[in-house]
């Protein structure tokens, strides 16, 4: 079957900010006296942001609340978004081009005011049909809640419906959910071969997710 529907996630994906992500919370942890590592950030990574920042709060064993956690690390990426948006070399011409042939939405699980934020900065809010926040959805990745959300508001089903995420537990959520999968990981951050084994294809850049690459995977899926 031909495909319908392509969703987005959004950081690491059409913005390098996974970087962001950890410079803010190694600064995070180095006013506590703490060290973040990139294994640390490998477990938050894909997460909703109750589920990140209990990885904060069990990894850096902290007395503060989640809420206090989150409150501050938005603080700090929001700051460095206003500085300099990192777009992906081809992310905002790659769902142009997505917008042209299918039906195409965002399903994020980072804090509603930051993608937001980077919507209405790079001016992606006036193309995605529908975007869901992983504030919104009681479960975050590797669950498949938010893209169930997301193909119910498109109203399509998994099987006609591609989603291209950076992480081991967006890949999860998509496959959970049943959908095709393209594995878009940062350059910084690069997956491990068993997260690259849940992708229906792998690439290196967003300048590479073009309309060949999802007929590619169309012929895959139905052969």
């Amino acid at each position: 079957m031909p495909i319908e529907a392509v969703i987005f996630d959004m950081d690491g994906v059409l913005v390098d900010s996974e970087v962001y992500w950890d410079k803010a919370r190694v600064e995070f942890a180095g006013d506590r006296g703490k060290a973040w590592t990139d294994e640390f950030q490998r477990l938050a990574m894909g997460r909703s942001t109750v589920g990140w920042a209990r990885v904060m709060q069990d990894k850096l064993a902290l007395d503060e609340s989640t809420d206090a956690i989150i409150a501050e690390m938005k603080a700090r990426v929001i700051a460095l978004y206003e500085t300099r948006m990192p777009t992906r070399p081809g992310a905002l011409e790659s769902v142009a081009l997505m917008n042209e042939h299918f039906r195409v939405g965002l399903a994020s699980g980072s804090p509603t005011e930051i993608i937001k934020a980077v919507l209405r900065i790079t001016g992606l809010d006036q193309i995605f049909e529908v975007m869901i926040y992983g504030d919104e959805v009681p479960r975050g990745k590797p669950a498949p809640d938010i893209y169930f959300e997301a193909l119910k508001q498109l109203a399509v089903s998994p099987a006609v419906s591609l989603g291209i995420e950076d992480s081991a537990n967006g890949l999860r959520s998509l496959k959970a959910a049943g959908m095709a999968a393209v594995a878009a990981p940062s350059p910084d951050f690069p997956l491990p071969e068993e997260a690259l084994k849940l992708a229906d294809a792998h690439i290196s850049s967003l300048e590479q997710f073009n309309l060949e690459l999802i007929r590619q995977i169309e012929r895959q899926r139905n052969a």
